[in-house]
């Protein structure tokens, strides 16, 4: 046992170590932010991304949502549908900032651009319709 180390001895050697973030983590991260600013519907999507996910048949935590990421940055592309009566410009504002300050805190990146695409608007009676389906 003379050439083990005891156990919490700092022997000066560190192992080279990286954390990676996928961008689906963090897609799933803007898109969840993104759903709870009062005046979001719900996350829109692509005709393609719809498709993928009924053939899988699974849903997609990062619908309405496309990170470009570059080493510790990452922009967001949001695409939503707001609520019939929200102020368009105040949710848009609101979600940019949720967005930021929660990928931001949850991943150590620098978000250096939210972009809101507002894809509709949805009105009462199809926002319950659209919250039984899920």
């Amino acid at each position: 046992m003379s050439g083990d180390q005891p156990a919490g001895v700092d022997t000066g050697v560190r192992a080279e170590s990286e954390v990676k973030i996928s961008d689906d983590v963090i897609g799933a991260i803007a898109s969840t932010a993104a759903c709870q600013v009062q005046g979001v519907a719900g996350m829109s999507s692509s005709i393609v991304g719809d498709l993928g996910g009924a053939i899988l048949g699974r849903k997609n935590p990062t619908k309405g949502v496309r990170v470009i990421s570059n080493g510790g940055e990452v922009a967001l592309d949001l695409y939503l549908s707001v609520r019939y009566g929200a102020r368009i410009p105040e949710v848009a504002y609101k979600v940019q900032e949720t967005v930021k300050k929660s990928v931001e805190s949850m991943t150590d990146l620098k978000v250096t651009q939210v972009n809101i695409h507002v894809q509709g608007v949805t009105f009462q009676e199809q926002a319950n319709y659209d919250a039984e389906d899920q």
